[in-house]
């Protein structure tokens, strides 16, 4: 016979249990976040060092019965402090990322309400919150109401679905004669998520680009012309809203045209760049993002939030849903059918990768209602002025060439040395960011462009000041001082 002692499940914490973990979680969270603007950037010591150094701790296997909470929390900010602070203003490397806490609050509420999010007659208030988030960010960037899409983990999730819509729209069964247009500054998760798709490497024809890294419209015509003629199915062109590399944004006006007049699905991949639609200046130089078929765009750059929280609109949502749809789940065979065509309540299993998925919608609509949008333009518009100032003071060192000017947030740049010659350019820049990484205040990242290596400067963290962009400058500056006499034809 069961038991009729009503005892409470350990693992099922109640409201004062809550109350007690986050005594004391917070005070070390907010320690945290206090200590930022102040905080630099460590950067991690080789891992297998740290792991056999702290091995007593990480390699534990969980316990039969539980451990103090104080203790636990110790273990989490050791190993947090032993990793590259990606949350304070001198991250300056790669595409920072910035972890609203607003939103991180979303989380723990979604978290801990664990609502079902695949299924809008499971969840539909939460369901309809998400898709708000959703036309909001398809009336900024001007697609029409016919659109629709989802939230998702990142970039390369959204750009595999959004492979998957333009193959099933524009291709026939057998697709493997498709190519798709990009250029060598694309991300490389396009390449990843076509082998993802199902295409073969030959699939991916890259455009050249002009002396300003945007791909050559002229040259992308005679690419889809030659291609025809020799029995391939041009059916894709990929085009950038401010690319990774060094924030490039392609010409989408005129690669929207081609698209239009060569019937190819027209791709923008917004990811870094496509929140800059929110400025005035962002709105001017991202002119024909409003043609996409499908566009991706990240929350979780240049809105700030934490990692994880990508999106895609598809200008067609029933193309969106007929790409995604499987046969019918009989284990769901008890759930009111869905309207197909209803925007306000999307059936997000029959538009995504994705049955179980987390509620992301939360995680965006907290912040965007809680804050405003303002603040979100403002801070996007200081990371424009910032990157202008950079760019102006890196042009006044002789020992720096700059790259044209920037479109966005990034600013790219390389060292001139006295002889002139590309390799000892290439150590000098690598030698500069090392300093500059090594003084433990910015994390800088090089890239490649031209065959040539380029020192980023890029500015998309929301902590990130003005402050703090004149100590790198005076550190890039030191350093040229100290280490790179300038090229004489620098100096004439």
């Amino acid at each position: 016979m069961l038991s009729t002692v009503k005892t409470r499940n350990p693992l099922d914490l109640a409201g004062k249990d809550l109350t007690t973990m986050m005594a004391e979680i917070i005070p070390e969270l907010a320690a945290f976040l206090d200590r930022l603007p102040d905080s630099g950037v460590a950067f991690p010591p080789d891992a297998t060092t740290f792991i056999n150094k702290n091995a007593a701790v990480t390699l534990q296997p969980p316990p039969e019965h539980g451990r103090p909470l104080r203790e636990l929390l110790d273990i989490i900010v050791q190993a947090a402090e032993n990793d590259t602070n990606t949350a304070g203003g001198g991250a300056l490397a790669f595409i920072p990322g910035s972890g609203l806490v607003s939103s991180a609050a979303a989380d723990l509420i979604s978290g801990i309400f664990n609502r079902y999010t695949s299924v809008s007659a499971a969840s539909p208030a939460m369901v309809a919150l998400e898709a708000e988030v959703l036309r909001w960010v398809a009336s900024l960037m001007g697609l029409p109401e016919t659109s629709g899409g989802f939230l998702t983990s990142g970039a390369s999730m959204a750009i595999f679905s959004a492979v998957v819509c333009a193959r099933n729209a524009r291709l026939p069964e057998n697709f493997l004669d498709g190519v798709v247009y990009t250029t060598d500054q694309t991300h490389a998760c396009l390449s990843k998520e076509m082998r993802l798709a199902g295409f073969p490497a030959r699939a991916l024809h890259f455009v050249p680009t002009d002396e300003h890294l945007r791909m050559n419209v002229e040259a992308l015509r005679d690419m889809i012309a030659q291609d025809r003629k020799a029995g391939l199915i041009p059916f894709c062109v990929a085009a950038n809203a401010g690319t990774t590399n060094v924030g490039t944004i392609d010409p989408l006006l005129e690669i929207a045209t081609v698209a239009k007049e060569e019937q190819l699905w027209f791709h923008v991949d917004g990811a870094y760049g496509g929140f800059f639609q929110l400025t005035e200046r962002g709105k001017e130089r991202l002119a024909g993002i409003e043609y996409a078929d499908s566009l991706v765009v990240d929350f979780h750059k240049s809105m700030f939030l934490p990692f994880g929280t990508g999106c895609l609109l598809v200008r067609d949502r029933t193309i969106l849903s007929r790409a995604h749809s499987g046969v019918e789940a009989f284990c769901l065979r008890d759930v009111p059918c869905p309207d197909p065509s209803d925007a306000l309540l999307p059936e997000f299993r029959d538009m995504s990768p994705e049955l179980t998925r987390p509620n992301r919608g939360l995680r965006v609509w907290l912040p965007l209602h809680l804050h405003g949008i303002s603040p979100f333009r403002d801070a996007l518009n200081e990371k424009l002025d910032l990157t202008e100032h950079a760019y102006n003071e890196l042009q006044k060192m002789p020992q720096i060439s700059v790259l044209p000017d920037p479109d966005l947030s990034i600013v790219g740049f390389y060292c001139r040395t006295e002889s002139g010659n590309t390799m000892d350019d290439d150590i000098a820049t690598e030698e500069l960011v090392k300093y500059a990484n090594g003084t433990g205040r910015v994390h800088l990242s090089t890239t490649r462009v031209h065959e040539r290596t380029v020192a980023r400067i890029a500015i998309l963290n929301v902590r990130t000041t003005a402050a703090i962009v004149d100590e790198t400058l005076r550190i890039i500056g030191t350093y040229l001082e100290e280490n790179v006499p300038a090229a004489q034809e620098a100096l004439a």
